[in-house]
């Protein structure tokens, strides 16, 4: 494993390239891995485009990763060539307040395994051991590659406590958003009404399983969503988290609920109406990516079934055409694009379901 691997840089939307590297080996306690798929969110397509708060470019993506042990260091556990794994890419210190509460999803000193260090879409590379997961042997790459992207909306649903017979409203039909409406009615929901802009992927949550699908940009929207709903949502989930997805979700919540911020939000000032937050005592809340239990629940629900890949993952590229990959995910009419790495057969996107 001495000769140079392929990595993707990425400097802009419209500048992404492969970069040759020497081939990393792992050190004491590391493993180093094959990937086999790699996913691109929200978060990636935000950071090519200048947008995320927190990544600076050029940076090299890849935190959404099934792979493969390819080696183990020293002291890895027990490990072995071949063993199929995921990713959980929170680097954390293990030593402050948060990381010794459990909460390490908040750890003071966090980074994220391709966003702020390099990541997996790559031939190789190396992470440590008590970051990844063994993948259930009954779940396919395919499905592997949705436990991260669902981790997220476990933890939120998670943040929200008890859903049993609660009414829910989910801002986006995004991939998150997608996955929020599975996770939030396993976890007792009620009724589920989600939002978007786009008709298809309206029409892709209700296939999900919501209730009511609604546009995003109606101008009775909260009564709409209390007509859906039967009064306003007890728990309202903003997976857009901008200015006008925030005043929505404190319009349509109801009196003493819940708003839970899912999304990155912009940089900079977002106005609130805080004399609805203070009048109807509404909490909001914000959520940030997932422990190891939110991964083995993530596993759990799609090992169930409960969760259709061929409804999600809408493309699949190969590595050299991660630029392509990249675009087709900041396309809105896609919901979750792979990369496929060391897959000799595709020249070009698979289409759903394949």
């Amino acid at each position: 494993m001495t000769d140079p691997i392929r990595r993707v840089l990425v400097r802009a939307l419209d500048d992404i390239t492969l970069e040759e590297v020497p081939a990393p080996r792992p050190a004491a306690g590391e493993l180093l891995v094959r990937a086999v798929l790699v996913g691109i969110c929200g978060s990636d397509t935000h950071a090519a485009q200048g947008h995320h708060p927190f990544v600076a470019l050029p940076y090299r993506p890849g935190h959404e990763v099934v792979g493969e042990v390819a080696e183990a260091g020293p002291g890895a556990g027990a490990y072995a060539p071949g063993d199929r794994v995921v990713v959980e890419p929170g680097l954390v210190c293990g030593r402050c307040p948060q990381c010794r509460a459990g909460r390490y999803n908040i750890c003071r000193e966090l980074a994220v395994f391709g966003c702020q260090t390099p990541g997996g879409m790559a031939d190789l590379f190396t992470i440590a051991a008590d970051r990844v997961h063994p993948v259930p042997p009954g779940l396919t790459d395919r499905q592997a590659a949705l436990i991260e992207p669902l981790a997220t909306p476990v933890h939120a649903v998670a943040k929200a406590g008890d859903l049993t017979g609660r009414t829910v409203l989910v801002l986006g039909a995004g991939p998150i958003g997608l996955l929020l409406v599975i996770a939030a009615r396993l976890a007792g929901a009620r009724r589920v009404v989600v939002t978007d802009l786009l008709p298809a992927k309206r029409e892709r949550a209700l296939r999900l399983g919501a209730d009511a699908a609604l546009p995003a940009d109606a101008a009775d929207l909260a009564e709409r969503v209390a007509a859906s709903l039967d009064g306003p949502a007890d728990v309202v989930f903003d997976c857009v988290a901008r200015a006008a997805s925030i005043a929505q979700a404190v319009e349509s919540v109801t009196k003493g609920g819940q708003v839970v911020v899912v999304g990155v939000g912009a940089p900079g000032p977002t106005p609130v109406r805080l004399d609805l937050v203070q009048d109807r005592e509404i909490r909001i809340e914000g959520t940030l990516m997932y422990t190891a239990d939110d991964y083995r629940r993530a596993m759990e629900i799609i090992a169930s079934g409960a969760v259709d890949t061929d409804e999600l993952v809408t493309a699949t590229f190969p590595l050299d055409e991660a630029a392509a990959a990249f675009a087709a995910a900041s396309d809105p009419a896609h919901v979750k694009v792979l990369v496929a790495v060391g897959d000799p057969s595709g020249t070009g996107p698979a289409p759903s379901g394949a």
